[in-house]
């Protein structure tokens, strides 16, 4: 479907779009301070040190023993505030007694769940099974991600291979009896999974290095492709994640090279995540699409673009080195970056599936638009938001006729933490399309070019 499009078009399409995906959102959303449901969120969101502190709090909750252990370290942390809002300031004096104590551990205890249960489905895929058929049921496809980071030891690596497993077949058992969705299930490329497994090679082996990447590949190869057979059974689609810039290399070379194995020309369905954050993400593209170009399997590679999670990792890590930021420091420029990067996978259809990760009003009606303006059916398109942030706009996608999925969570919360925390950091910035939502400005400005 390579096509050149014209920009005012773009932008005339862009406003026709976003116009249609604001009047379908439910009246009296909330944006992101909606999901957390904690007045702290609120001002979080406008005080940095406040915002580190209940961060630094929400990582230490799975260490702490008591409930006097929950609230001294939450008033510890708080105590770096210079002028915390009043109810930060009530919270502060309650550690003062050993009563209060209690009752502000339980009360953050309290807090620290229902935020994890916005962003985590369940500890298994059978937990979740009724969030899954409810979005279903509302028109919504799943990409179920089972949390935890890198792995240290073999054993490690064995267990989770064994859970990504052991969640396919529980997610074929999900997904066996529900009603159809032509719009999830069908493009025009042909059959979409039902299921939908979102999974990390940094997890599949303890070995993932980029000063030995050739041993972390070979390493996690093998429960890599145990994988693969295991979705190709079931008819699943397997998608594999990118985490930080110092793994992505060897992740992508390890994706394509057992993709390119005659044993999985007939499937399973898989996809790869392209960063837009990320300065070099064009040159990766292009290769990932030549690799493509040549590739002779049944399902077209799934492309999930997105603007990447780990911005502050990437930022810290670069300065500690002396080294030049992989990632665009100033936010307009990776939101360009994702829309030329959407237009580029837009074009290349069939060779590949594409996804939009966003929960960005101005990146979503660009998609669209330059979808309708190529010809595209709106199944030809997905877009995907994170439970518990994006489920007003999943709402309105779904309501609008567009095909969506949500990236859904599932394990328990110590695994979950790191992952809960950059969910938090990105649904309290400042610069949140949410959040500029939330505040009332315009939706000329929220479509307003970058």
């Amino acid at each position: 479907m390579v096509g050149v499009v014209d920009e005012a078009a773009v932008e005339a399409g862009i406003r026709q779009a976003g116009g249609e995906l604001a009047a379908a959102l439910p009246q009296g959303a909330r944006g992101p301070m909606r999901a957390l449901d904690d007045r702290a969120m609120d001002f979080a969101s406008q005080d940095a040190e406040l915002r580190a502190a209940l961060f630094r709090f929400v990582d230490v909750v799975p260490a702490c023993r008591s409930l006097d252990d929950l609230a001294r370290h939450l008033t510890g942390f708080l105590d770096d505030v210079e002028d915390p809002p009043q109810p930060i300031g009530i919270a502060m004096r309650m550690g003062d007694s050993r009563a209060g104590r209690a009752a502000l551990g339980a009360a953050a205890a309290a807090g620290v769940r229902r935020m994890a249960h916005r962003f985590i489905v369940g500890q298994t895929p059978r937990e979740a099974h009724g969030v899954l058929r409810g979005l279903w049921d509302d028109g919504v496809a799943a990409s179920v991600d089972l949390l935890g980071e890198a792995t240290v030891t073999a054993d490690e690596a064995d267990r989770y291979a064994a859970r990504c497993a052991s969640a396919l077949d529980d997610l074929a058992a999900v997904y066996a009896p529900l009603p159809e969705r032509p719009l999830l299930e069908r493009d025009s490329a042909g059959p979409t999974p039902r299921v939908n497994l979102s999974v990390k090679v940094s997890a599949l082996t303890p070995l993932l290095r980029p000063d030995a990447p050739e041993l972390g590949k070979r390493d996690a190869a093998v429960r890599l492709r145990g994988l693969l057979r295991r979705a190709r059974e079931l008819g699943a689609h397997l998608h594999i994640d990118i985490e930080s810039f110092d793994s992505r290399e060897a992740v992508t070379e390890l994706v394509l090279e057992l993709l390119g194995e005659e044993e999985f020309r007939d499937g399973p369905s898989t996809g790869l995540v392209v960063q837009a954050y990320l300065r070099d993400s064009p040159a990766l593209l292009e290769r990932i699409l030549a690799w493509a170009a040549t590739d002779r399997r049944r399902f077209p590679l799934t492309i999930r673009l997105v603007k990447g999670a780990y911005w502050d990792h990437e930022v810290v890590e670069a300065r500690q080195h002396g080294w030049e930021a992989p990632v665009f420091e100033v936010k307009a420029q990776s939101d360009r970056n994702f829309e030329a990067l959407t237009t580029t996978l837009l074009g290349a259809r069939p060779r590949v599936r594409v996804a939009i990760a966003s929960h960005n009003l101005r990146s979503v009606a660009n998609a669209i638009a330059v979808n309708r303006l190529l010809g595209g059916a709106p199944a030809d398109v997905e877009f995907q938001v994170l439970r518990g942030l994006g489920d007003d706009l999943q709402g309105a996608l779904a309501a609008s006729g567009q095909r969506v999925r949500a990236y859904c969570p599932v394990g328990d919360l110590v695994a979950g933490m790191a992952y809960l925390v950059r969910r938090l950091l990105e649904n309290t910035s400042n610069e949140s399309f949410l959040a500029e939502q939330a505040a009332g400005v315009p939706l000329d400005e929220l479509l307003a070019a970058p």
